[in-house]
């Protein structure tokens, strides 16, 4: 079979798998992780309405620059405009001219914002705001170049709903399209907003704390300079307009969501290379049989693997063949099938996520008292700003919100944990499988000569998948519900979304560790099954697949990780990209 039949013998670093695995899942401190950027990668225009995961891994992974669709940018600088207009029309603002948290009671200042001594308070409070924001020196950061990136392009795409001066979404821009990377604690985010882990970007604006300059770690002020940028002179409520987000915790799901996307493609590649190792019966996948459970994903993601298993010996009459598998193999497409409608539920939310609001307060220009029953009584007239010559006579309201409580994405991304691991056993169980000569009729020994089973079966994986497989079991248990009220009181609820989606992105990556191995194994048993049987024939993708597949634990999890199987597949899942 190719590359793979090519391959020198493995048995003396699987013997070693096992260490090597663990090794390879507890390194969790790493050095810091810089992109490498693809040259010539076109630039992402940001409208704030239709971001995809595309566009952000472009952004994220390969470099590419942005800009604000005019769109855009009008509406930013008009919710700005709202916000200075409010103040001077004597409304209270969160976080503006009113305190945030337990100060939200206190005014910081009264009338206008641009007339001269509130001027200079607010440059003030907002340059110590920003100046305050660094890191601690010797706390955990976040070593990827390509969340930190992803975190950025999310608020800017974001932010253009939000009252950011004109200056402050200029900057972000900037840090993306010359490579600077804010440096960001890895931990304070408790789920309801990631305020601790935007303060980075914060610092890095104003020249302070560590950033790294195409890739390369300095002084924030020096990564500036070499830049050709000036540090950021925040006015306004700019720490609140950039702050005040989930941009940390949608990076890290949209991430697992490309990952997982990944790993559910080679899981269906995989399942269709172990069903001809196993010279399995197709009969759990068949038309007539799906149209009895009709459930979509399910369907469908057996109507793949059938496709990929055309033109194979399976469809051909076996006098030896088994009437019924072992339930891990009949039941892998609808555990599969499952994990991709989770899959596709988190796809959809984090889409939403790119590509709407998430701040308190909530700044909604153009909007009117007759747009909607409420709006028009008296509470909510609080909150409406008429506009004046002064903001070319906007008019909106801005209104206190909850849109920053992380649901239904918290929710999704253990959904989605848990189905990877329901798919995850059904994975290990059959790599066990092919050592009970019960299923699969044959023992190794009794096909292949001693060259042969050294080359294919010289070493066991159970106990590097049992190894494996119960860090999966550990990330399953959902993360019980919790309430610290902290900040005076005012703050009590977290959603714990760091907790959630680092399990999320722990359980993808032992997906493909489980894959990796079970991909090997029912590699070496379609070798055997052609050594056996010189006439039988494989599934072409299956084949191809096998032929790519490397030697060794470490380069297998690396080919894996970094070959995209779609371009195998012959299909796509069944969502779009585009935001509901």
């Amino acid at each position: 079979m190719g590359g793979f039949l090519k391959s020198a013998t493995r048995a003396a670093v699987l013997a070693t798998s096992a260490f090597a695995l663990q090794l390879e899942l507890t390194m969790a401190a790493r050095a810091w992780e810089p992109i490498s950027p693809v040259s010539g990668v076109e630039s992402v225009v940001l409208t704030g309405h239709d971001m995809t995961l595309s566009d952000l891994m472009h952004i994220a992974r390969d470099g590419a620059k942005v800009s604000l669709s005019p769109e855009a940018a009008q509406r930013s600088h008009d919710a700005f405009d709202l916000l200075l207009e409010a103040a001077r029309e004597g409304m209270a603002v969160y976080w503006f001219n009113r305190g945030a948290g337990d100060k939200r009671e206190n005014w910081i200042f009264k009338g206008d914002p641009l007339e001269a001594n509130n001027h200079r308070l607010l440059e003030k409070i907002q340059l110590q705001r920003f100046q305050e924001e660094a890191p601690v020196p010797g706390e955990p950061e976040v070593q990827d170049e390509a969340l930190v990136r992803a975190v950025m392009a999310i608020r800017a795409n974001t932010m253009t709903y939000e009252a950011a001066s004109p200056a402050l979404t200029r900057m972000l821009q900037d840090l993306l399209n010359h490579r600077i990377t804010p440096v960001l604690p890895l931990r304070g985010s408790l789920g309801e907003g990631d305020l601790r882990i935007l303060c980075g970007i914060a610092a890095t604006m104003v020249g302070v704390g560590d950033a790294y300059y195409n890739g390369v770690r300095m002084s924030a002020a020096d990564a500036l300079h070499k830049a050709g940028l000036t540090p950021l002179k925040p006015f306004g409520a700019d720490d609140a307009a950039l702050i005040s987000s989930d941009a940390y915790t949608v990076a890290r799901a949209a991430f697992a969501v490309e990952e997982g996307r990944r790993a559910l493609d080679w899981a269906d590649l995989t399942l269709a290379i172990d069903l001809q190792g196993m010279n399995s019966s197709v009969t759990p996948l068949s038309a007539p049989v799906q149209a009895g459970h009709p459930y979509r994903w399910l369907n469908w993601d057996a109507k793949r693997v059938m496709q990929l298993l055309r033109g194979s010996y399976l469809f051909d009459a076996d006098p030896h063949r088994v009437i019924q598998d072992p339930e891990s193999l009949r039941a892998s497409s609808i555990r599969q099938g499952a994990a991709w409608q989770s899959w596709s539920e988190l796809q959809h939310t984090v889409q939403i996520e790119l590509n709407s609001s998430d701040h308190n307060p909530a700044i909604r220009v153009g909007v009117s008292p007759d747009d909607s029953w409420e709006l028009s009584t008296p509470q909510m007239m609080q909150y409406y700003v008429h506009g004046s010559d002064a903001d070319r006579h906007l008019h909106g309201y801005i209104l206190s919100n909850a849109n920053w409580d992380p649901y239904p994405l918290a929710n999704q991304v253990e959904a989605f944990t848990i189905a990877l691991g329901n798919m995850d056993v059904a994975i290990t169980q059959r790599i066990y499988r092919f050592e009970n000569p019960f299923f699969t009729i044959v023992s190794p020994r009794n096909v292949l000569n001693d060259a042969q089973y050294r080359e294919y079966f010289g070493s066991r994986i159970g106990y590097a998948a049992a190894d494996v497989f119960q860090d999966v079991q550990g990330q399953l248990n959902p993360v019980p519900p919790e309430g610290n009220a902290i900040i005076a009181t005012v703050e009590d609820l977290q959603a714990q979304t760091y907790l959630k989606t680092v399990r999320l992105q722990q359980t993808v990556t032992d997906t493909m560790h489980l894959l990796a191995m079970d991909m090997n194994q029912g590699c070496s048993w379609m070798v055997l099954r052609g050594i056996q049987d010189a006439r039988r024939t494989f599934g072409p993708t299956s084949h191809k697949a096998c032929d790519l597949l490397p030697r060794g634990p470490s380069a297998r999890m690396a080919f894996l990780t970094t070959y995209d199987p779609a371009v195998l597949m012959p299909d796509t899942p069944p969502v779009t990209e585009q935001t509901p």
